[in-house]
């Protein structure tokens, strides 16, 4: 729902001045000027609202897009360009360009900084998640600003984010991050107010189908998301606990006005925000920094059963299967309806959950596939979710 509710965003908005560990992702348009070329005046002005944070003792990390579109400036291009290797090579030699200018103005203000580069693969392989969050965490108890990109010089279609609103999320999730900024070329989500205007949304507890068919665009060359791609990725951030803001990044002091509770921008975050949420690291690696390879549609009674009871799904309760799948594979947990419950590693391949779908656990002796364990996902395995668009 659009939210009317002024005195609970007050409230919130003065929780973001004690946010400590701040992730802000800065998109490309905001980066670059109308020509694809960096804007350095406006990346310094960045560079020194960002440098004011870790002064004040933050710990800050900067999801940074522009690698391409700096590429392009480099090599002389007059467009972005469309094939991957060609765009492979934007990046390579981009980022290095990016890096340079971030290295250079950090410095200038007495900051450092340090390179990042993910895929979704790293994030995805247990022991690799593992070390990125290590690699993080020590770079910021030394008083250092992570610079963050997706690898874009080895990223394919299998392992790509999508675009570095996703990754500003994961990486939030990844380090317990207390706010979330997503700087773009429009100031949050707007709606229509009439008349044919529209007017910026300034709160929403949560990403529903309602707000998303508000949000319209879809990047531009220079950028690969959109205002619904923010709040898609916003969600994830707060399903975690973590507070999320779009603000113009365009604007003098956007990032100040944040911090200081301003109205400006949309703040996402639900009643009672500020604090992370109780699942356990492992279980936020099922939930987020796995991609689904399928589904399981269960029915009332499994429904209950894991929302209420705390239960593991048993095969009785499946009532149909979504895709192919191996043992181990991330599937979605679907109600009758299609409302997204949940997710979870499976226990059975999609071809041996069909077999024993809907049979007791004293039926599945003797048909083949059935295995030694009677749940189809264990609790241990599976992450409930709140209904919300997805």
């Amino acid at each position: 729902m659009i939210s009317k509710d002024h005195h609970g965003e007050e409230n919130l908005r003065a929780f973001i001045a004690d946010a400590q560990r701040i992730v802000i992702k800065i998109g490309s348009r905001v980066l670059v000027k109308r020509t694809g070329r960096p804007d350095l005046e406006r990346i310094k002005h960045l560079v020194s609202e960002i440098a004011r944070l870790r002064k004040a003792g933050k710990e800050v990390v900067v999801v940074s897009s522009g690698a391409i579109a700096a590429g392009v400036e480099a090599l002389g291009l007059k467009t972005r360009p469309k094939n991957l290797p060609e765009l492979q090579m934007a990046a390579a030699v981009g980022q290095v360009r990016l890096m340079t200018v971030y290295d250079k103005l950090f410095a200038r203000e007495g900051c450092r900084i340090g390179q990042v580069l993910l895929t979704h693969a790293d994030l995805q392989n247990r022991s690799r998640h593992l070390n990125g969050r290590n690699t993080m965490m020590t770079l910021l108890r030394a008083g250092i600003i992570p610079i963050i990109n997706e690898n874009d010089v080895v990223a394919v279609d299998e392992i790509k984010f999508g675009d570095n609103d996703i990754l500003a999320s994961l990486v939030t999730i990844l380090i317990d991050g207390d706010l979330l900024m997503l700087l773009s070329t429009t100031d949050g989500l707007q709606a229509p107010m009439g008349n044919g205007k529209t007017g910026r949304v300034s709160y929403i507890p949560s990403v529903t189908e309602e707000s998303l068919s508000l949000a319209i665009g879809k990047g531009s060359e220079f950028s690969s998301g959109g205002m619904a791609s923010k709040l898609r990725s916003a969600q994830m951030a707060v399903d975690v606990g973590a507070m999320v803001v779009i603000v113009d990044g365009r604007e003098t002091g956007a990032i100040r006005d944040v911090i200081a509770g301003n109205d400006v921008g949309t703040l996402i975050a639900p009643p009672g925000s500020g604090k992370m949420s109780s699942l356990s690291r492992r279980k936020r690696w099922i939930a987020f920094f796995h991609r689904s390879q399928g589904g399981v549609t269960i029915d009332e009674g499994a429904q209950r059963a894991i929302e209420k009871l705390g239960k593991s799904l048993l095969p009785i309760g499946v009532r149909g299967v979504e895709g192919e799948f191996p043992k181990g594979a991330l599937v979605n947990i679907r109600a009758l309806d299609g409302e997204l419950i949940g997710r979870g590693l499976v226990g059975y391949s999609s071809e041996d959950i069909k077999r024993i779908q809907g049979k007791k656990s004293t039926e599945l002796t003797g048909i083949p596939g059935s295995g030694d364990y009677v749940e189809v996902i264990h609790r241990d395995n599976m992450v409930v979710l709140k209904g919300s668009a997805r």
